[in-house]
């Protein structure tokens, strides 16, 4: 199927489910990239303790805390 036909029988509410590989499908910007960052004793405190509130990992609450503020900030994320 070529793209054009895709998009249209997408567009129109469609299945094409069936035509998609999702194998092989990725989202865009979401490379995974390691950083080391050192926080005070009393900052690892807290966000462990938000993070057992909210019952998530510290590192999804440190993400989630980023992500969050790169979007109200305007950040093209």
């Amino acid at each position: 199927m070529k793209a054009g036909e895709f998009d249209r029988k997408f567009d129109a509410g469609e299945d094409v489910s069936g035509q998609v590989d999702w194998s092989k499908a990725k989202r865009p910007n979401e490379q995974v990239k390691r950083v080391n960052v050192d926080f005070p004793a009393w900052v690892v405190a807290g966000l462990d303790g938000q993070a057992r509130h909210l019952g998530v990992t510290r590192q999804a609450l440190i993400m989630l805390w980023i992500a969050e503020r790169l979007q109200r900030s305007g950040s093209p994320i």
